[in-house]
């Protein structure tokens, strides 16, 4: 399951920042190999021309109890921090699964009683909300539970849960369907070039 946060400067180069982290659950690659690799693949391509940097989420991304909580602590303080150094900087988070529990948490909704969720324990402040021009979201566990991105992110949220995904869809049966979002790397990249 995992997070990135891509954080965008406005003048050029861009800089983005993937935080993924939250790379998901046990999942191999340096940002991720189901969803944050490909998605910083496809983001390439889309803003050419435009340096682009990450940063993984540095959490257990396991199953305890708090690893999702370590992702969101982490999340935060990276982008608190990135935020004040490069006051231009505009950033893209990204989480895929436990991931996206991190991301969720970070911007305000709680992803506790998902699978893998926690309590919130830090949020974006105020300050960076504008900053941030889109969140990416693949097989986000609070989507089981009846929840989703409202709010202040709400138009800049892509959130992508594929068909009988057993941990974003309630009842969902198909365990495969889960480790497929590779396949929508390059629609969440265009939605987010579109928001830069």
């Amino acid at each position: 399951m995992s997070v990135s946060s891509l954080a965008l400067g406005r003048s050029a180069p861009v800089r983005i920042v993937l935080p993924s982290a939250a790379r998901g659950t046990f999942e191999p690659g340096t940002l991720g190999l189901i969803v944050g690799d490909p998605v910083l693949s496809a983001l390439q391509k889309k803003l050419t021309g435009r340096n682009l940097s990450r940063y993984a989420v540095n959490y257990p991304a396991d199953l305890s109890l708090t690893s999702a909580a370590q992702g969101n602590a982490d999340l935060v303080n990276h982008i608190r921090t990135q935020a004040a150094a490069c006051p231009s900087q505009r950033f893209i988070l990204v989480g895929y699964s436990q991931g996206a529990n991190v991301v969720d948490n970070s911007i305000g909704i709680s992803s506790a009683g998902a699978v893998v969720g926690s309590p919130i324990v830090a949020t974006l402040p105020a300050a960076v909300e504008p900053r941030v021009a889109a969140v990416l979201l693949f097989g986000n566990p609070i989507r089981a539970l009846g929840k989703s991105v409202t709010g202040t992110y709400q138009s800049r949220t892509i959130d992508f849960c594929a068909t009988g995904d057993p941990i974003c869809e309630n009842g969902g049966d198909d365990v495969l369907a889960h480790l497929g979002y590779t396949s929508d790397a390059t629609a969440a990249a265009t939605f987010a070039a579109g928001r830069v």
